[in-house]
């Protein structure tokens, strides 16, 4: 990559804690004190009983009104970006096999249409749809990400995620998919080989993507009517990429985009996952269970990137927690309503992801504390929607904000700006 061009409406955030090495409260004049915050959006909640909730509202789930709701309140909170869930397959009890069950939400609309529907909706927060990479043209997704990067002047982000599922292969006939079985897909380092191949191709797609995203240089419309000159050829570039599976001949259709490469989010659980977002993320999710876990997976993070010669001094990689949460203003009524949900579930919440119940103050104690391992930040997944958001918007941030730990206001028009990375210049942009 040659060079790079600052965003300076955004702040750069280091690895320090929130408070000073005194244990002093850090205050909101000071950048790296302010911790990131974002929403996973998914249907009615994470919690797979959300949808018979009281103030649920499961009738609307493709109406983009309701999500326009909840987009534009969690801008309102000031949060950097929402993440939207996609797959391929109807949603499942289970990671590897699709299910027939008649008792959970099922059923879903197009991530990167509802962001791309949202986008003039909204002014600040980023819109970062989940898409899959293992089915799906690497062509067609680089423009369409490209695309909602215009449409919402600079704010788009991409979540690449993987399809492990046979069944999903099937939806399209054109390559097959081992059948996965539960050890395949366990939570351990012993990732299986059909999982580690699709990584391996995951990052390709994404490489891939980031040199259509170049090949279009800044300047290269000109636009001059009086001249006649529309473009400037010598600016457009096919980047000829040869993955394992595919090849791509380029220039993309899509000129170069506000932030020239949106930021790339991707979820890790376990080695492989953590060295696919060493080579391919800008902000990685991360899934601890409590502080020393978190130390823990920051420490195996950081050795990834060490094995893939990541230099992140010119490519910083963002971290985020995962946590569900369940909030209410006084103490045990979230748990409360928590039982509730497992009760009417007929099982407990388990999850990837750590499960909290509190309050916003409660809350806040935990990502400040786990902010000091040298997080970035969190991505919390709404247990239920629209009560849990709006506890997160109106009670969690106000409370960050008390403590000096969270912005009062956006100071950047950017999704790489909100999270402190700079605007890169294409890879065939000519140094000096």
């Amino acid at each position: 990559m040659t060079g790079t061009t600052s965003d300076t409406s955004g702040a750069a955030h280091g690895t320090t804690g929130a408070t000073d090495p005194t244990g002093t409260p850090a205050t909101a004049s000071d950048p790296t004190a302010l911790l990131h915050l974002a929403v996973a959006l998914d249907g009615v909640g994470w919690h797979p009983a959300a949808w018979r909730e009281e103030g649920a509202r499961p009738g609307e789930l493709l109406d983009a009104a309701y999500w326009a709701d909840l987009v534009t309140e969690a801008e309102r909170g000031l949060l950097d970006f929402v993440t939207f869930e996609d797959a391929l397959g109807l949603q499942s009890a289970a990671f590897h096999l699709p299910d027939d069950r008649t008792d959970q939400v099922r059923g879903s609309i197009d991530a990167v249409l509802l962001a791309a529907y949202l986008a003039p909706l909204t002014q600040h927060i980023g819109l970062v749809p989940t898409t899959n990479v293992t089915h799906t043209e690497p062509f067609h997704l680089a423009i369409g990400i490209a695309t909602l990067d215009h449409a919402s002047r600079g704010r788009a982000g991409w979540r690449p995620q993987i399809a492990s599922r046979a069944a999903d292969a099937a939806h399209f006939g054109r390559r097959t998919a081992p059948q996965l079985t539960e050890r395949d897909v366990g939570d351990s380092d012993s990732i299986s080989e059909p999982l580690r191949a699709l990584f391996v191709e995951g990052a390709e797609v994404v490489q891939a993507a980031r040199w259509l995203w170049d090949s279009w240089e800044d300047g290269a419309e000109i636009r001059d009517a009086t001249t006649g000159r529309f473009l400037d050829r010598d600016k457009v570039h096919h980047i000829d990429f040869r993955g394992t599976n595919f090849s791509v001949k380029g220039p993309s259709i899509t000129p170069r985009t506000p932030q020239g490469q949106p930021p790339v989010v991707s979820l890790a659980h376990a080695t492989t996952p953590y060295e696919f977002a060493a080579l391919s993320s800008d902000v990685v999710a991360i899934t601890p269970h409590d502080r020393a876990g978190t130390a823990a997976i920051l420490a195996q993070v950081a050795e990834a990137v060490e094995r893939t010669g990541r230099d992140v001094s010119e490519r910083p990689l963002r971290t985020f927690a995962d946590l569900i949460v369940l909030l209410d203003d006084e103490p045990g009524v979230a748990a409360r309503r928590k039982a509730r949900l497992d009760e009417v579930a007929g099982a407990e919440l388990v999850s990837d992801a750590e499960v909290f119940t509190g309050t916003p103050a409660e809350l806040a104690d935990l990502l400040i504390d786990r902010y000091s391992t040298g997080l970035d930040g969190f991505r919390l997944r709404p247990a239920t929607l629209p009560h849990d958001l709006m506890v997160i918007t109106r009670g969690l941030v106000p409370e960050l904000q008390r403590r000096g730990v969270f912005r009062t206001e956006y100071a950047s028009t950017t999704l790489r700006g909100h999270l402190g990375l700079a605007r890169p210049a294409s890879r065939y942009a000519k140094s000096g």
